[in-house]
This record gives C-alpha cells, sequence and structure tokens, in this order.
C-alpha cells in the first residue's frame, strides 16, 4: 500500500519554538553563563547561540555586536539593590548596605561585569560605564543619602553628611578594591571601611 503523503511530514515543532522574550531571555542567559565560564575574550555569539540553544541569526537579529548583547545581559541580570532598613545607627546600615552591594557584585551577572571590566581594553570598558552606574554606583549613593538621612535626624551625622564626596566613598572603594587589588569584601573589611573612613567622616 502507498505510504500516505501526510506520514513523511515530520510532526511540528514551531509550538515548542521559543519565540520573543522567552528566546530573548535564554540567549541574555547564556551570555551570562558564558561570561562566568570563558570571560570576556572567550566570548561569541556562536557561543552563545549554542549555549541558549537557537541559531546565530536569532542572536545577531537582536544584537549586532558581543558588547551590545553583554550590556543587555549585565542590566536585565544585575539583582536590584532593596532599601537598607532603620536599624537604629549609622554604622549598622552601612554595614548592611555594604553587604547588599557585595551580593549585586558576586552574583553571577556581577561576576560577568568583573569579567568584562578586568579583561577589556579601555575604549571597550567606556561601553559598560551606564551598566556600573545605573546597576551599582547611583543606587548604592541613593541608599547612603538615605542611610545619611536618618543619621542627621538621630544627631548621629553631623549636617554636612551628605556632601557628594562623602557619599561617593563606599561605592568608589568598593569599585578599586574590586578592580585593582581582587578584594572579595569580607565582613571585617566591611567593618573597617566604615570605622575607620565613613565613621570619622560622617561624626558630629
Amino acid at each position: 500500500m502507498a505510504t500516505s503523503r501526510w506520514a513523511a511530514v515530520p510532526a511540528r515543532t514551531v509550538s515548542s519554538r521559543r519565540r520573543g522574550a522567552v528566546l530573548e531571555r535564554a540567549i541574555l542567559d547564556a551570555a551570562l553563563e558564558q561570561l562566568g565560564t570563558v570571560g570576556w575574550s572567550g566570548l561569541t555569539m556562536e557561543g552563545v547561540a549554542a549555549g541558549a540553544q537557537t541559531g546565530k541569526a536569532a542572536v545577531y537579529r537582536r544584537w549586532p555586536s558581543k558588547e551590545d548583547l553583554v550590556v543587555d545581559a549585565l542590566r536585565a541580570g544585575l539583582p536590584r539593590l532593596d532599601g537598607v532598613p532603620d536599624l537604629g545607627s549609622v554604622r549598622k546600615e552601612l554595614l548592611e548596605l555594604c553587604k547588599q552591594v557585595r551580593v549585586t557584585m558576586f552574583s553571577r551577572p556581577g561576576h560577568a561585569l568583573r569579567s568584562v571590566l578586568h579583561e577589556c581594553d579601555t575604549a571597550t570598558a567606556e561601553r559598560f560605564h551606564d551598566v556600573i552606574f545605573e546597576g551599582v554606583v547611583e543606587p548604592s549613593v541613593k541608599l547612603i543619602k538615605g542611610v545619611i538621612r536618618r543619621g542627621i535626624e538621630r544627631g548621629e551625622v553631623r549636617s554636612g553628611g551628605l556632601d557628594a564626596y562623602v557619599c561617593d566613598v563606599i561605592p568608589a572603594m568598593f569599585m578599586y578594591r574590586t578592580k585593582v587589588c581582587g578584594s572579595e569584601w569580607r565582613d571585617d573589611e566591611f567593618e573597617a571601611l566604615i570605622d575607620r573612613v565613613m565613621v570619622p567622616l560622617l561624626r558630629p
């Protein structure tokens, strides 16, 4: 008996294909995974496509370069900094804030961001300036200002404690010690930063 012409047609798989936001999420996750395993220099669009189990064309349609792809992957993946609760003292609250920043920087996207900053050249690093500022520095400074305002209201902090340079100390030190010194920021290092630098700067 002749084989039906329909029997030779493979089962349709279109419905199982990932599209739109689901596919984009898979590609962004694959980019972060690649950064974590092979670093910035080893990351390729082909490798990301393979990790996301999609075609290279699907990646290039959305991101024309690996810089564009990594910027979006970092922006989508970096954990958001939460508000710092009122713990009754500026010292305790700044320590809590530092630990939140550590969680962000040592998350998988944070590790990927540090990999990029360590490996890429100065011109390429400029592409990631906004990611660092918007994802880490700006939220940190906003929370620091909130902590200092509470400290001023309690009488713990001098009235000029909201000086921009003072508020930049923690994120600046964090970035410097992480990038240049390779610090992992143990709790005792945070305590030293707060007790030796921030408390004296803020004291009335």
